[in-house]
């Protein structure tokens, strides 16, 4: 997502709990600022200082590589970002004046039934671990980014991802999207498409992306070594 961003002109303020990450964005033109989602006043000042007009949610708390045995505590911890840090951001967003939010989410929650899913289709709900603390972090990331005042939010629904550093070189199941198109899509949103819900996957089937290729110009194949980065 980082050269697509200074490829189009943005001036990007990247963040990282990682002190160590930090020179990675600077010498990917990147100004870096280093805090924790969680910790409410350091993040506000953060978001102050910069100054954005968009902010893009792409924070998840996963295990390296989605090692089997990592996942279920992976999977808790995500929510929690999903809900707490969803919130925080929002909050700190607000403050500064942030007038558009693009967030990340999932298209293979929906319930069973008809396919190809729109993004009106009902998502699964679950009593037990770690689908129920997983679709809590969903709903709640999703709602905070549509319905929070003065701010333009936009959620895309992301396949499971493939592609260069996710640790799966084709489509680990239904619905998937490579990483650069789905790099691609989070671009496109900073400036184009209503708020809302977009699915954001390869047509196999699964989920309907008609209102990602209508509203945001989404292409599904995009990837990186074809584009005028390479």
């Amino acid at each position: 997502m980082l050269p697509l961003l200074r490829a189009a002109g943005y001036d990007v303020t990247g963040t990282t709990r990682a002190a160590s990450k930090a020179e990675e964005l600077r010498a990917a033109g990147i100004t870096p600022v280093v805090v924790d989602v969680f910790d409410a006043a350091a993040l506000s000042a953060a978001v102050a200082a910069a100054r954005p007009d968009v902010a893009v949610h792409q924070l998840t708390d996963l295990p390296p590589g989605l090692k089997p045995e990592l996942m279920a505590e992976g999977l808790i911890r995500n929510a929690r970002l999903r809900i707490e840090g969803t919130r925080n951001l929002i909050d700190a967003a607000q403050r500064a004046g942030v007038r558009r939010l693009v967030a990340q989410s999932i298209a293979f929650v929906y319930a069973p039934g008809r396919e190809p899913h729109d993004e009106d289709d009902p998502l699964i709900s679950s009593a037990e671990e770690p689908w129920r603390s997983t679709m809590e972090g969903v709903v709640t990331l999703e709602r905070l980014t549509t319905s929070s005042p003065g701010i333009d939010g936009l959620v895309l629904r992301y396949g499971m991802f493939y592609g260069p550093g996710t640790g799966f070189e084709s489509a680990p199941g239904k619905p998937a999207v490579h990483v650069d198109a789905a790099a691609q899509a989070a671009v496109l949103a900073i400036a184009r498409g209503a708020p809302g819900i977009y699915n954001v996957a390869e047509e196999d089937g699964t989920v309907s992306i008609s209102k990602a290729r209508r509203e945001l110009g989404w292409d599904p194949g995009f990837r990186l070594r074809d584009s005028a980065l390479r």
